[in-house]
C-alpha cells in the first residue's frame, strides 16, 4: 500500500468514528425514573401540549422568560411526566423532579417542597424566570451542590429556587437536559449568560466519560407503573434492542435550539409529512403533528374528534385496519405499530373518555407545517424507542426496544 493510499484509508476511517461515534456502555451511571400521572379535568391533555408547543416556539424566539397568556382555561396540570429524585445542598434534601429535554434551566421549590439552604447554598446575584406554557416559575438562581446519584455529585451546580410558580403544584421542579444555549436569556440581570446543564457539569468535572445521556421508558400496562431511566454517559445497552441509530441536529430553526431532527412520516403507504424540522421531547405527552399532517392521518385511519378527551378516536373495526405510522430520518425508519397509536385504554377514565373506546395518540400541533417546528415525538413516541442525546456531536440517536412492537394497550 503507498502512503497516499495508507493516509486516505485513515482518513476515511477517522471520518466514519466521528459520523458514528461508539455510544460507550462501561461504567454507567443510571437514575431511576418512575412515571406520574396527574389528570385535573377532561379535555385538557391536548391542550396542554399544543400551549407547550407554543412555548417552546416562542422560548426559541428568544421570549422564554413570558408565560403563555394564549390559554383562556384556567391553568391545570394534566400530563404525564417521568419524575427524578434528585438531592439538593449538603446534606441533601430530596426533591422531585421533571425530566425535560425541552428546557435546560434545573430549578426547585414548587409543590409542598420549598428549597432548604445549606452551607453548600451560594445565591448567584440573578433572578430566573422560564415560561412552559400552562406554567412558569420564577424566583432567585444559587449554586448549590446537587446529588444525582451516590456517584454523580455536582458541587456547584447553578440552580434556580422559585419564588412563585404555575401548574407544578405536584411536584417540585425541574431537571432541564435540553441544549444549554437555552438557558439564554432567563437570567437577570445576567440576561446573555449561559448556563450549563446537569450533564454539560457532569461530562466537565469527568465524572462521566461522555456528554450523552440515554433514555428509557417503559410503557404503561395494568400491571406495570411503567418507570424508565437516564443512563449518564452513553447508553445502557440492556435496555435497547439492535444498535443506536443517529441523525444529526437540524439547521431548521426553531426546531434547531432543541432536540431537533429531521423526520418524514408515513401511516402505511401515505406520505403524511414530508422531510421535515421538529424535536424530540419528554416534556410532551402526544405525538404532534402540523395541522396538514394531523389532517391527513385522520382522514387516512377515518379516526373522528371527540369532544370530551379532545384526542382522535376509532372504532374497533377501524383498529383492526390501522396501520404502521413510520418516522424516518436520515439514519433509518422506527414503526409506531396500531397498538402503539393508541391511548392505554386502561386510562381512558381519567382524561374524561370512555371505559372501553379507542383513543389515538396523534394530535393536531396547531400550526401549518413549512413553520420551521412540523412535527413533536412526545413521550407516547419514546416509550416505544430508546433515546440517546449526544451533545459533543450534536445528534439524537434512536433504537428498539423489547417494547417496540409490544401489545400494551
Amino acid at each position: 500500500m503507498t502512503l497516499l493510499s495508507l493516509l486516505s484509508s485513515l482518513l476515511l476511517l477517522a471520518l466514519g468514528v466521528v459520523a458514528n461515534p461508539v455510544v460507550i456502555n462501561r461504567s454507567l451511571v443510571t437514575l431511576p425514573l418512575a412515571k406520574k400521572y396527574n389528570f385535573t379535568s377532561i379535555n385538557n391533555l391536548l391542550k396542554h401540549d399544543q400551549a407547550r408547543a407554543r412555548a417552546l416556539k416562542s422560548r426559541a424566539f428568544g421570549k422564554g422568560g413570558v408565560p403563555d397568556t394564549g390559554i383562556n382555561e384556567p391553568i391545570t396540570n394534566q400530563v404525564v411526566t417521568y419524575i427524578a429524585s434528585v438531592g439538593v445542598g449538603n446534606p441533601p434534601t430530596n426533591y422531585s423532579l421533571v425530566v425535560d429535554t425541552g428546557s435546560s434551566n434545573t430549578w426547585i421549590g414548587s409543590g409542598n417542597k420549598k428549597y432548604v439552604k445549606t452551607n453548600s447554598s451560594v445565591q448567584t446575584g440573578d433572578s430566573v424566570s422560564v415560561s412552559y406554557g400552562k406554567g412558569f416559575f420564577s424566583g432567585t438562581e444559587f449554586y448549590d451542590t446537587v446529588t444525582l446519584t451516590p456517584q454523580l455529585i455536582i458541587p456547584r451546580q447553578s440552580i434556580g429556587v422559585a419564588s412563585q410558580s404555575k401548574a407544578f403544584d405536584t411536584v417540585n421542579g425541574i431537571l432541564g437536559i435540553g441544549p444549554k444555549d437555552l438557558t439564554v436569556g432567563t437570567l437577570s440581570p445576567d440576561k446573555n449568560t449561559v448556563v450549563p446543564t446537569v450533564t454539560d457539569n457532569l461530562y466537565n468535572l469527568r465524572t462521566i466519560p461522555a456528554n450523552q445521556i440515554g433514555i428509557f421508558f417503559q410503557p404503561f400496562t395494568p400491571t406495570s407503573s411503567g418507570n424508565g431511566e437516564i443512563a449518564w454517559g452513553g447508553a445502557d445497552s440492556s435496555k435497547y434492542t439492535g444498535q443506536i441509530n443517529f441523525t444529526p441536529i437540524t439547521n431548521t430553526h426553531p426546531a434547531s435550539a432543541y432536540w431537533g431532527i429531521n423526520q418524514s412520516i408515513h401511516y402505511g403507504p401515505t406520505t403524511i409529512l414530508r422531510l421535515t424540522a421538529g424535536i424530540v421531547d419528554t416534556g410532551t405527552t402526544l405525538i404532534l403533528l402540523a395541522t396538514d399532517a394531523f389532517n391527513g392521518y385522520k382522514s387516512a385511519t377515518g379516526a373522528v374528534p371527540d369532544t370530551t378527551t379532545g384526542l382522535l378516536s376509532i372504532t374497533p373495526a377501524q383498529f383492526a385496519k390501522l396501520q404502521d405510522l413510520v418516522f424516518t430520518t436520515n439514519s433509518g425508519s422506527y414503526a409506531l405499530t396500531p397498538n402503539a397509536q393508541l391511548w392505554p385504554r386502561s386510562l381512558n377514565t381519567q382524561i374524561g373518555g370512555t371505559a372501553g373506546s379507542i383513543y389515538l395518540i396523534v394530535g393536531n400541533l396547531g400550526t401549518p407545517s413549512g413553520q420551521g417546528l412540523d412535527f413533536i415525538n412526545g413521550y407516547a413516541f419514546l416509550e416505544r424507542f430508546y433515546s440517546v442525546y449526544d451533545t459533543t456531536n450534536q445528534q439524537v440517536g434512536l433504537a428498539t426496544t423489547s417494547y417496540t412492537n409490544a401489545i400494551t394497550n
